[in-house]
């Protein structure tokens, strides 16, 4: 499995996330991480991405922006 070259802080920064909601996403789906700094595999980042895009996709519908 390839690296994404991502660490969760990024994706937090990224996505305009608070590090603890990452790691809330990251509990959920079962990936692994030390801290912030945790450099993910491509397949972990890309979950990860996908379940932020879909809640605020989610979010969007729910409040009749699509």
């Amino acid at each position: 499995m390839g690296f994404a070259d991502l660490s969760i802080a990024e994706i937090a920064t990224d996505y305009n996330l608070a590090v603890e909601q990452v790691f809330h996403l990251c509990d959920g789906l079962g990936i692994a991480y030390k801290n912030a700094r945790t450099r993910l595999p491509l397949e972990d980042a890309k979950a990860i991405i996908s379940k932020i895009l879909s809640e605020k996709h989610g979010d969007r519908a729910n409040r009749g922006e699509d």
